[in-house]
């Protein structure tokens, strides 16, 4: 089971909820919605940029990445190498090679402007998203 799983079931049983029974099929409904990814295209670009603040190989990145919970690149890490390669034809990051003939990626000046930019959208919409939900 899950890390975050864990003490889900003991929890439950100290709880009101104790005299509840979920089928196979209810379970499997709830465990699909807690691993199901919500990120899209915008968010995966906006942390590519925050991360790329400092120089990284794609190996880097996609550890990075993966230890912020995103996982739409994962199985098909052909579309972190993209959205570097859009950004790089984009002129937001330039890269280099090392002498071991690993490539390293880092935001230029026009990429973190485009961040400024971009994470103040961000909260903008967050604060309109909290507004709208605390009424």
């Amino acid at each position: 089971m899950e890390n975050r799983l864990i003490g889900l079931r003991k929890s439950m049983e100290k709880t009101t909820f104790k005299h509840l029974n979920f089928s196979e099929q209810q379970r499997k409904k709830v465990y699909e919605k807690i691993n199901k990814t919500y990120e899209n295209e915008e968010d995966v670009f906006l942390a590519v940029l925050q991360l790329l603040i400092s120089e990284k190989t794609g190996y880097e990145l996609a550890k990075l990445l993966r230890g912020r919970g995103i996982q739409k690149f994962e199985g098909n890490e052909g579309f972190l190498y993209t959205i570097l390669h859009r950004l790089e034809q984009n002129h937001l990051i330039k890269s280099s090679w090392d002498n071991s003939g690993a490539k390293y990626y880092q935001l230029n000046d026009k990429g973190r402007k485009t961040l400024r930019k971009a994470e103040k959208t961000s909260t903008k919409k967050r604060l309109i998203l909290k507004e709208l939900i605390e009424g």
